[in-house]
Protein backbone atom coordinates (compact mmCIF):
# COMPACT_ATOMS: atom_id res chain seq x y z
CA UNK A 1 0.00 0.00 0.00
CA UNK A 2 1.54 3.54 -0.98
CA UNK A 3 1.66 6.14 1.34
CA UNK A 4 -0.67 9.63 0.65
CA UNK A 5 2.54 11.31 -0.13
CA UNK A 6 3.91 8.22 -2.31
CA UNK A 7 0.56 8.59 -4.01
CA UNK A 8 0.79 12.33 -4.48
CA UNK A 9 4.28 12.12 -5.56
CA UNK A 10 3.15 9.03 -8.24
CA UNK A 11 0.76 10.91 -9.67
CA UNK A 12 3.01 13.82 -10.18
CA UNK A 13 5.23 11.57 -11.99
CA UNK A 14 2.20 10.60 -14.46
CA UNK A 15 1.94 14.19 -15.23
CA UNK A 16 5.08 14.31 -16.44
CA UNK A 17 6.89 16.48 -13.52
CA UNK A 18 9.52 15.43 -11.29
CA UNK A 19 8.72 13.46 -8.33
CA UNK A 20 11.57 15.21 -6.26
CA UNK A 21 14.22 17.94 -6.72
CA UNK A 22 17.03 17.62 -4.16
CA UNK A 23 15.46 17.60 -0.76
CA UNK A 24 12.43 18.78 -1.97
CA UNK A 25 10.25 15.81 -2.11
CA UNK A 26 6.22 16.05 -1.73
CA UNK A 27 3.81 17.50 -4.17
CA UNK A 28 3.43 20.59 -5.96
CA UNK A 29 7.26 21.30 -6.34
CA UNK A 30 8.96 24.76 -6.47
CA UNK A 31 9.33 26.20 -9.91
CA UNK A 32 13.21 25.95 -10.51
CA UNK A 33 12.88 28.69 -13.15
CA UNK A 34 11.85 31.07 -10.49
CA UNK A 35 15.50 31.09 -9.23
CA UNK A 36 16.98 30.71 -12.45
CA UNK A 37 17.22 34.41 -13.14
CA UNK A 38 18.99 35.92 -9.65
CA UNK A 39 22.28 36.61 -10.03
CA UNK A 40 22.52 37.75 -6.40
CA UNK A 41 23.45 41.69 -7.25
CA UNK A 42 21.60 42.26 -4.19
CA UNK A 43 19.38 45.20 -5.39
CA UNK A 44 16.66 43.29 -3.26
CA UNK A 45 18.50 44.09 -0.24
CA UNK A 46 17.47 47.77 0.74
CA UNK A 47 14.05 47.03 -0.27
CA UNK A 48 13.09 44.21 2.01
CA UNK A 49 12.10 45.01 5.36
CA UNK A 50 13.05 41.67 7.60
CA UNK A 51 16.93 43.02 5.84
CA UNK A 52 16.74 46.62 6.79
CA UNK A 53 15.71 45.33 10.66
CA UNK A 54 18.20 42.61 11.12
CA UNK A 55 21.13 43.04 8.62
CA UNK A 56 21.44 39.36 8.01
CA UNK A 57 21.94 37.69 4.67
CA UNK A 58 19.26 34.99 5.26
CA UNK A 59 16.81 37.28 6.01
CA UNK A 60 16.90 39.00 2.86
CA UNK A 61 15.24 37.87 -0.42
CA UNK A 62 18.53 37.47 -1.84
CA UNK A 63 19.29 34.67 0.83
CA UNK A 64 16.06 33.12 1.11
CA UNK A 65 16.73 31.92 -2.36
CA UNK A 66 20.08 30.85 -2.18
CA UNK A 67 18.46 28.76 0.64
CA UNK A 68 15.66 27.40 -1.61
CA UNK A 69 18.23 26.74 -4.45
CA UNK A 70 20.32 25.12 -1.83
CA UNK A 71 17.71 22.69 -0.68
CA UNK A 72 16.61 22.06 -4.60
CA UNK A 73 20.17 20.79 -5.05
CA UNK A 74 20.55 18.48 -2.28
CA UNK A 75 22.80 21.07 -0.20
CA UNK A 76 20.31 21.26 2.70
CA UNK A 77 17.83 19.75 4.29
CA UNK A 78 14.42 20.99 4.94
CA UNK A 79 14.24 22.05 8.40
CA UNK A 80 14.32 24.17 11.03
CA UNK A 81 17.14 26.04 9.98
CA UNK A 82 15.20 26.44 6.72
CA UNK A 83 11.68 27.03 7.92
CA UNK A 84 12.62 30.08 10.22
CA UNK A 85 13.86 32.27 7.07
CA UNK A 86 10.91 31.24 4.92
CA UNK A 87 8.41 31.82 7.37
CA UNK A 88 10.11 34.80 8.78
CA UNK A 89 9.40 36.59 4.84
CA UNK A 90 6.69 39.03 5.10
CA UNK A 91 5.88 37.84 1.45
CA UNK A 92 5.37 41.82 1.07
CA UNK A 93 6.72 41.23 -2.79
CA UNK A 94 9.08 44.71 -2.22
CA UNK A 95 12.12 42.81 -3.44
CA UNK A 96 10.24 42.06 -6.75
CA UNK A 97 9.70 45.67 -7.41
CA UNK A 98 13.15 46.20 -6.88
CA UNK A 99 14.83 43.48 -8.69
CA UNK A 100 15.92 44.19 -12.50
CA UNK A 101 15.51 40.41 -13.41
CA UNK A 102 11.96 40.29 -12.55
CA UNK A 103 12.75 37.20 -9.69
CA UNK A 104 9.10 36.20 -8.81
CA UNK A 105 10.50 35.76 -4.94
CA UNK A 106 6.84 35.97 -3.62
CA UNK A 107 5.85 32.57 -5.42
CA UNK A 108 9.25 30.91 -4.91
CA UNK A 109 8.80 31.72 -0.95
CA UNK A 110 4.65 30.09 -1.25
CA UNK A 111 6.10 26.83 -3.08
CA UNK A 112 8.54 26.41 -0.15
CA UNK A 113 6.44 26.96 2.28
CA UNK A 114 4.23 24.55 1.08
CA UNK A 115 7.07 21.99 0.85
CA UNK A 116 8.27 23.16 4.37
CA UNK A 117 4.23 22.21 5.87
CA UNK A 118 4.32 18.89 4.03
CA UNK A 119 7.74 17.70 5.81
CA UNK A 120 7.05 19.55 9.13
CA UNK A 121 3.39 20.37 10.07
CA UNK A 122 2.65 22.05 12.52
CA UNK A 123 1.76 20.10 16.12
CA UNK A 124 0.46 20.68 19.22
CA UNK A 125 -1.11 24.14 20.43
CA UNK A 126 0.23 26.12 16.59
CA UNK A 127 -1.33 23.03 14.85
CA UNK A 128 -4.80 22.89 16.37
CA UNK A 129 -5.15 26.54 16.28
CA UNK A 130 -4.13 26.68 12.50
CA UNK A 131 -6.82 23.61 11.82
CA UNK A 132 -9.19 25.68 13.95
CA UNK A 133 -8.55 29.08 12.17
CA UNK A 134 -6.95 28.55 8.74
CA UNK A 135 -9.85 25.30 8.05
CA UNK A 136 -12.51 25.72 10.32
CA UNK A 137 -13.67 29.39 9.44
CA UNK A 138 -12.38 31.39 6.89
CA UNK A 139 -13.47 29.13 4.16
CA UNK A 140 -16.48 29.02 5.58
CA UNK A 141 -19.06 31.95 5.56
CA UNK A 142 -21.52 31.04 7.38
CA UNK A 143 -19.10 30.19 10.60
CA UNK A 144 -17.11 33.84 9.54
CA UNK A 145 -20.59 35.60 9.71
CA UNK A 146 -21.27 33.77 13.27
CA UNK A 147 -17.74 35.05 14.60
CA UNK A 148 -18.79 38.45 13.49
CA UNK A 149 -21.92 37.87 15.47
CA UNK A 150 -20.17 37.04 18.57
CA UNK A 151 -17.98 39.46 17.91
CA UNK A 152 -20.37 42.29 17.87
CA UNK A 153 -22.07 40.58 20.98
CA UNK A 154 -18.87 40.86 22.51
CA UNK A 155 -18.63 44.81 21.87
CA UNK A 156 -22.53 45.93 22.25
CA UNK A 157 -23.73 43.80 25.38
CA UNK A 158 -20.97 45.57 27.76
CA UNK A 159 -18.73 42.40 28.06
CA UNK A 160 -15.78 44.70 26.10
CA UNK A 161 -16.44 47.52 28.39
CA UNK A 162 -16.35 45.15 31.76
CA UNK A 163 -13.27 43.64 30.27
CA UNK A 164 -11.38 46.57 29.92
CA UNK A 165 -12.06 47.66 33.15
CA UNK A 166 -11.76 45.20 35.58
CA UNK A 167 -8.40 44.70 33.52
CA UNK A 168 -9.39 40.93 32.08
CA UNK A 169 -7.42 42.01 28.59
CA UNK A 170 -3.99 41.74 30.56
CA UNK A 171 -3.55 38.30 30.31
CA UNK A 172 -3.23 38.62 26.63
CA UNK A 173 0.06 39.01 24.71
CA UNK A 174 0.39 42.89 24.37
CA UNK A 175 0.25 42.88 20.51
CA UNK A 176 -3.21 41.33 20.78
CA UNK A 177 -4.41 43.40 23.69
CA UNK A 178 -3.63 46.52 21.49
CA UNK A 179 -5.45 44.83 18.73
CA UNK A 180 -8.83 44.33 20.81
CA UNK A 181 -8.52 48.09 21.75
CA UNK A 182 -8.80 49.27 17.74
CA UNK A 183 -11.20 46.62 16.48
CA UNK A 184 -13.93 48.51 14.60
CA UNK A 185 -17.46 48.11 15.26
CA UNK A 186 -18.17 44.99 13.76
CA UNK A 187 -21.44 45.63 10.97
CA UNK A 188 -23.58 42.90 9.23
CA UNK A 189 -21.83 41.02 6.28
CA UNK A 190 -23.37 42.11 3.13
CA UNK A 191 -22.85 38.22 1.51
CA UNK A 192 -26.36 36.91 2.41
CA UNK A 193 -27.83 40.28 3.54
CA UNK A 194 -28.12 42.23 0.31
CA UNK A 195 -29.48 40.75 -2.76
CA UNK A 196 -27.41 39.25 -5.09
CA UNK A 197 -27.70 42.25 -8.04
CA UNK A 198 -27.37 45.40 -6.48
CA UNK A 199 -28.46 47.26 -9.49
CA UNK A 200 -27.03 50.65 -11.19
CA UNK A 201 -28.13 54.29 -10.65
CA UNK A 202 -29.19 55.94 -13.25
CA UNK A 203 -27.81 55.13 -16.77
CA UNK A 204 -26.31 51.44 -16.78
CA UNK A 205 -22.93 51.05 -18.05
CA UNK A 206 -22.49 47.33 -17.36
CA UNK A 207 -22.22 44.77 -14.63
CA UNK A 208 -19.35 43.80 -12.16
CA UNK A 209 -18.83 41.10 -9.40
CA UNK A 210 -17.48 41.79 -5.87
CA UNK A 211 -15.54 39.88 -4.14
CA UNK A 212 -16.80 40.69 -0.19
CA UNK A 213 -13.80 38.63 0.87
CA UNK A 214 -13.92 37.08 4.54
CA UNK A 215 -12.18 39.41 7.15
CA UNK A 216 -13.56 42.18 4.61
CA UNK A 217 -17.01 41.34 5.50
CA UNK A 218 -16.99 40.30 9.03
CA UNK A 219 -14.63 43.29 10.32
CA UNK A 220 -15.37 46.11 7.45
CA UNK A 221 -18.90 45.45 6.10
CA UNK A 222 -18.79 49.22 5.84
CA UNK A 223 -16.00 49.42 3.32
CA UNK A 224 -17.88 46.66 1.09
CA UNK A 225 -21.23 48.91 1.91
CA UNK A 226 -19.38 52.04 0.57
CA UNK A 227 -17.88 49.71 -2.81
CA UNK A 228 -21.09 48.76 -3.65
CA UNK A 229 -22.80 52.52 -3.13
CA UNK A 230 -19.92 53.73 -5.19
CA UNK A 231 -20.33 51.26 -8.10
CA UNK A 232 -24.02 51.61 -8.28
CA UNK A 233 -23.46 55.61 -8.56
CA UNK A 234 -21.12 55.10 -11.30
CA UNK A 235 -23.80 53.16 -13.67
CA UNK A 236 -22.50 49.49 -12.82
CA UNK A 237 -25.15 46.65 -11.77
CA UNK A 238 -23.06 45.19 -8.62
CA UNK A 239 -23.38 41.09 -8.20
CA UNK A 240 -22.67 39.15 -5.25
CA UNK A 241 -22.35 35.61 -5.97
CA UNK A 242 -23.64 33.35 -3.28
CA UNK A 243 -21.08 30.69 -3.67
CA UNK A 244 -18.26 32.76 -3.34
CA UNK A 245 -15.36 31.87 -0.74
CA UNK A 246 -12.44 33.36 0.85
CA UNK A 247 -9.74 33.80 -1.39
CA UNK A 248 -7.00 31.95 0.04
CA UNK A 249 -4.11 34.00 0.38
CA UNK A 250 -3.43 33.48 4.11
CA UNK A 251 -4.23 29.37 3.73
CA UNK A 252 -1.33 29.93 0.25
CA UNK A 253 1.02 32.48 2.95
CA UNK A 254 0.81 29.54 5.44
CA UNK A 255 2.16 26.63 3.51
CA UNK A 256 -1.43 24.76 3.45
CA UNK A 257 -1.24 25.11 -0.40
CA UNK A 258 -4.51 22.17 -0.79
CA UNK A 259 -6.74 23.98 0.85
CA UNK A 260 -5.61 27.65 -0.80
CA UNK A 261 -6.87 25.80 -4.29
CA UNK A 262 -9.98 23.95 -3.07
CA UNK A 263 -10.85 27.50 -2.40
CA UNK A 264 -9.51 28.95 -5.61
CA UNK A 265 -11.51 26.19 -7.41
CA UNK A 266 -14.78 27.18 -5.34
CA UNK A 267 -14.23 31.45 -6.69
CA UNK A 268 -13.42 30.08 -10.56
CA UNK A 269 -16.69 28.27 -10.51
CA UNK A 270 -18.60 31.08 -8.62
CA UNK A 271 -17.76 34.12 -11.06
CA UNK A 272 -17.10 32.20 -14.01
CA UNK A 273 -20.03 33.55 -15.78
CA UNK A 274 -18.59 37.21 -15.38
CA UNK A 275 -16.25 39.69 -17.57
CA UNK A 276 -14.87 41.50 -14.66
CA UNK A 277 -14.49 40.45 -10.65
CA UNK A 278 -13.60 43.82 -8.74
CA UNK A 279 -11.77 43.48 -5.03
CA UNK A 280 -11.36 46.25 -2.30
CA UNK A 281 -8.60 43.93 -0.48
CA UNK A 282 -5.30 44.23 -2.05
CA UNK A 283 -4.12 40.52 -0.12
CA UNK A 284 -7.42 39.25 -1.93
CA UNK A 285 -7.06 40.63 -5.38
CA UNK A 286 -3.46 39.80 -5.54
CA UNK A 287 -4.12 36.26 -4.59
CA UNK A 288 -6.36 35.99 -6.78
CA UNK A 289 -4.99 37.24 -10.02
CA UNK A 290 -2.43 34.59 -9.48
CA UNK A 291 -4.43 31.60 -9.11
CA UNK A 292 -2.92 30.56 -12.43
CA UNK A 293 0.14 30.29 -10.62
CA UNK A 294 -1.10 28.42 -7.69
CA UNK A 295 -2.60 25.36 -10.85
CA UNK A 296 0.57 25.60 -12.90
CA UNK A 297 1.14 21.94 -12.38
CA UNK A 298 -2.31 21.34 -12.98
CA UNK A 299 -3.12 20.98 -16.87
CA UNK A 300 -7.00 20.73 -16.39
CA UNK A 301 -7.41 23.45 -14.12
CA UNK A 302 -4.59 26.10 -15.81
CA UNK A 303 -6.43 27.43 -18.31
CA UNK A 304 -9.74 27.95 -16.65
CA UNK A 305 -7.55 29.59 -13.23
CA UNK A 306 -5.37 31.86 -16.12
CA UNK A 307 -8.95 33.47 -17.81
CA UNK A 308 -10.52 33.88 -14.31
CA UNK A 309 -7.14 35.59 -13.20
CA UNK A 310 -7.26 38.11 -16.16
CA UNK A 311 -10.77 39.13 -15.04
CA UNK A 312 -9.46 40.22 -11.33
CA UNK A 313 -9.08 43.92 -10.60
CA UNK A 314 -8.63 46.50 -7.58
CA UNK A 315 -11.43 48.75 -7.37
CA UNK A 316 -9.62 51.67 -7.45
CA UNK A 317 -7.79 50.87 -11.05
CA UNK A 318 -11.19 49.67 -12.66
CA UNK A 319 -13.03 53.18 -11.28
CA UNK A 320 -10.29 55.36 -12.04
CA UNK A 321 -9.39 53.40 -15.76
CA UNK A 322 -13.56 53.39 -16.46
CA UNK A 323 -13.77 57.23 -15.93
CA UNK A 324 -15.58 57.36 -12.60
CA UNK A 325 -17.92 60.17 -11.97
CA UNK A 326 -15.72 62.96 -10.33
CA UNK A 327 -17.24 64.59 -7.21
CA UNK A 328 -19.04 67.98 -7.90
CA UNK A 329 -18.75 68.67 -3.85
CA UNK A 330 -15.69 69.60 -1.54
CA UNK A 331 -14.71 67.25 0.97
CA UNK A 332 -12.21 68.90 2.81
CA UNK A 333 -9.34 67.45 4.29
CA UNK A 334 -5.67 66.61 5.05
CA UNK A 335 -4.63 63.20 3.86
CA UNK A 336 -1.49 60.81 3.38
CA UNK A 337 -2.22 57.38 1.55
CA UNK A 338 -0.37 54.29 2.27
CA UNK A 339 0.84 51.82 -0.59
CA UNK A 340 -0.94 48.78 1.01
CA UNK A 341 2.34 45.96 -0.28
CA UNK A 342 -0.17 43.41 -2.03
CA UNK A 343 -1.40 46.39 -4.16
CA UNK A 344 1.49 48.27 -4.86
CA UNK A 345 4.19 45.58 -5.27
CA UNK A 346 2.00 42.25 -6.17
CA UNK A 347 -0.40 44.12 -8.45
CA UNK A 348 1.54 47.00 -9.56
CA UNK A 349 -1.67 49.69 -9.03
CA UNK A 350 0.09 53.02 -7.46
CA UNK A 351 -1.21 55.47 -9.69
CA UNK A 352 -4.80 54.93 -9.75
CA UNK A 353 -5.80 55.19 -5.98
CA UNK A 354 -3.70 58.40 -5.68
CA UNK A 355 -5.57 60.08 -8.67
CA UNK A 356 -8.98 58.96 -6.95
CA UNK A 357 -8.02 60.90 -3.91
CA UNK A 358 -6.44 64.12 -6.12
CA UNK A 359 -10.08 64.27 -8.09
CA UNK A 360 -12.26 64.63 -5.06
CA UNK A 361 -12.48 68.39 -3.97
CA UNK A 362 -11.03 70.02 -1.39
CA UNK A 363 -8.75 66.55 -0.62
CA UNK A 364 -5.20 67.75 0.19
CA UNK A 365 -2.80 64.56 -0.48
CA UNK A 366 -0.04 64.86 1.33
CA UNK A 367 2.64 61.92 0.20
CA UNK A 368 3.60 59.41 2.68
CA UNK A 369 7.36 58.84 3.03
CA UNK A 370 8.44 55.55 1.86
CA UNK A 371 4.96 54.46 1.71
CA UNK A 372 4.95 51.21 0.00
CA UNK A 373 7.37 49.86 3.39
CA UNK A 374 5.40 47.09 4.15
CA UNK A 375 3.42 48.07 7.91
CA UNK A 376 3.54 44.94 9.51
CA UNK A 377 0.69 43.80 8.87
CA UNK A 378 1.40 41.00 5.62
CA UNK A 379 -1.79 38.37 6.35
CA UNK A 380 -1.72 37.49 10.09
CA UNK A 381 2.51 37.76 10.36
CA UNK A 382 1.64 40.77 13.11
CA UNK A 383 0.30 37.82 15.10
CA UNK A 384 2.77 34.98 14.09
CA UNK A 385 5.84 37.60 14.48
CA UNK A 386 4.60 40.22 16.69
CA UNK A 387 8.51 41.45 17.64
CA UNK A 388 9.18 42.39 13.68
CA UNK A 389 5.68 43.56 12.99
CA UNK A 390 6.09 45.92 15.38
CA UNK A 391 8.90 47.49 14.93
CA UNK A 392 7.99 47.74 11.05
CA UNK A 393 5.04 49.72 12.68
CA UNK A 394 6.84 52.00 14.83
CA UNK A 395 8.86 53.22 11.65
CA UNK A 396 5.56 53.58 9.54
CA UNK A 397 3.98 55.40 12.40
CA UNK A 398 7.13 57.62 12.54
CA UNK A 399 6.77 58.73 8.75
CA UNK A 400 2.98 59.83 9.08
CA UNK A 401 3.32 63.57 7.92
CA UNK A 402 2.21 65.86 10.87
CA UNK A 403 -1.17 67.78 10.24
CA UNK A 404 -3.10 65.08 8.31
CA UNK A 405 -6.38 64.26 9.28
CA UNK A 406 -6.65 60.69 7.27
CA UNK A 407 -4.47 57.81 6.55
CA UNK A 408 -5.90 56.31 3.08
CA UNK A 409 -5.26 52.90 1.85
CA UNK A 410 -6.53 49.52 0.12
CA UNK A 411 -6.23 46.55 2.69
CA UNK A 412 -8.12 45.59 5.15
CA UNK A 413 -5.00 44.24 7.48
CA UNK A 414 -2.89 47.38 6.93
CA UNK A 415 -5.96 49.48 8.37
CA UNK A 416 -5.99 47.19 11.51
CA UNK A 417 -2.25 47.38 11.91
CA UNK A 418 -2.16 51.10 11.14
CA UNK A 419 -5.44 52.11 13.29
CA UNK A 420 -3.11 49.73 16.23
CA UNK A 421 -0.35 52.19 15.35
CA UNK A 422 -1.97 55.38 15.51
CA UNK A 423 -3.43 54.43 18.82
CA UNK A 424 -0.46 53.04 20.59
CA UNK A 425 1.81 56.20 20.09
CA UNK A 426 -0.55 59.10 20.06
CA UNK A 427 -1.76 59.88 17.24
CA UNK A 428 -5.25 61.73 16.14
CA UNK A 429 -5.61 60.31 12.69
CA UNK A 430 -8.68 58.48 11.22
CA UNK A 431 -7.40 55.11 9.17
CA UNK A 432 -10.05 55.01 6.33
CA UNK A 433 -10.05 52.87 3.12
CA UNK A 434 -9.58 55.05 -0.39
CA UNK A 435 -13.28 53.72 -1.74
CA UNK A 436 -14.73 55.21 1.65
CA UNK A 437 -13.90 58.86 0.94
CA UNK A 438 -14.98 58.49 -2.36
CA UNK A 439 -18.15 57.46 -1.06
CA UNK A 440 -18.79 60.09 1.65
CA UNK A 441 -18.31 62.76 -1.38
CA UNK A 442 -20.55 60.95 -3.32
CA UNK A 443 -23.01 61.03 -0.83
CA UNK A 444 -22.49 64.50 0.31
CA UNK A 445 -23.23 65.56 -3.33
CA UNK A 446 -26.14 63.66 -2.78
CA UNK A 447 -27.82 65.53 0.34
CA UNK A 448 -27.00 68.44 -0.82
CA UNK A 449 -28.86 68.32 -4.01
CA UNK A 450 -31.85 66.81 -2.27
CA UNK A 451 -31.32 69.94 -0.16
CA UNK A 452 -31.76 71.86 -2.99
CA UNK A 453 -34.41 70.50 -4.15
CA UNK A 454 -36.49 70.88 -0.92
CA UNK A 455 -35.72 74.46 -0.82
Amino acid sequence: MMSVDEKKMSAQTEQGMPATLGNFKWNDLPDENKWADCVHCGMCLEACPTYQETGEEHQSPRGRVYLIKAVAEGKIDVNEAFSKPIFDCLDCRACETACPASVQVGGLIEEARGQIRQAMPLKGISGAVSKTVLKGFFPHPSRMHKLGGLMKLYQKSGIQKLARKTGLLNILPTHLKDMEAILPEVGKPVLGRYPEVVPAEGERKGRVALLTGCVMDVMFSDVNEATIRVLTHNGYDVHLPKNQRCCGALHIHAGDRETGKALAKQNIEAFKEFDKVLVNAAGCGAALQEYDELFRNDPEMLPLAKAFSEKVEDISKFLYENGFKRPKVEVKTRITYHDACHLAHAQGVRFEPRQLLKEIPGVELVELPDADRCCGSAGIYNLTHPDMAGRLLERKIDDIPENVEMITMGNPGCMLQIAMGVKKYGRSEKVVHTVQLLDWAYEKEKKEAENLVNT
